[in-house]
């Protein structure tokens, strides 16, 4: 049997997305096969990320520095927002490089089944940022996941952001059912972005 430290690794590492107790057993063996060029490292890394990498006071993304690089980079259009469930589909949007306008994180979708409600996202803060944006918001794209909660969501947000006098879209076709931002290519999130369309 393993010692409590290693145990603890492996319960660590099997709670990560994708890795049950097996895959957990071999990353740690790997990591300890050779701990100078592995182990320390990613403990290095590890403890710098949880020094330093916060998330953004504006839209939610993950960064060193609150206001993230996206929020303060000049060159992007403040007219348009959009708005994805997690970090990771963000940083999907991102790779494609066809969206240069600003972001929101909610951190989930609605599940009322689950107790998650509007005010457990963040969605109060994306109507706080529309209502005292300047320059003036004029169009929010919802990228949320083709799922039932994703498309709950959506609708919610088309109707609660009605009011505000801003055009909400959604991403077009590319996006397949049940399909997740963070697991397509760059080109389907690009035609998916284009072919975007109003809500409602």
């Amino acid at each position: 049997m393993p010692s409590e430290a290693l145990d603890q690794l492996v319960r660590q590492l099997a709670r990560l997305p994708g890795l049950g107790p097996r895959s957990a057993r071999r990353a740690a063996l790997h990591l300890l096969k050779k701990p100078e060029a592995h182990l320390r490292p990613l403990a290095e890394a590890l403890s710098r990320v949880a020094r330093e990498v916060v998330a953004c006071g504006i839209c939610g993304n993950l960064d060193t520095q609150s206001p993230c690089g996206i929020c303060r980079d000049g060159q992007r259009d403040g007219r348009s927002i959009c708005v994805v469930e997690e970090v990771d589909d963000l940083w999907a949007m991102e790779r494609g490089r066809s969206f240069r306008g600003r972001y929101h994180v909610l951190g989930g979708t609605l599940r009322a089944i689950d107790g998650i409600t509007p005010e457990s996202l963040r969605i109060p803060d994306l109507v706080r940022r529309i209502e005292t944006a300047d320059p003036r918001i004029e169009e929010v794209i919802l990228a949320l996941g083709v799922t039932v909660d994703g498309q709950t969501t959506a609708h919610y947000l088309a109707e609660r952001l009605a009011p505000l006098g801003v055009t909400v879209t959604r991403l077009g076709h590319g996006v397949p059912l049940g399909g997740q931002l963070g697991y397509l290519d760059d080109g389907t999130i690009d035609a998916a972005l284009r072919s975007r369309r109003p809500l409602g």
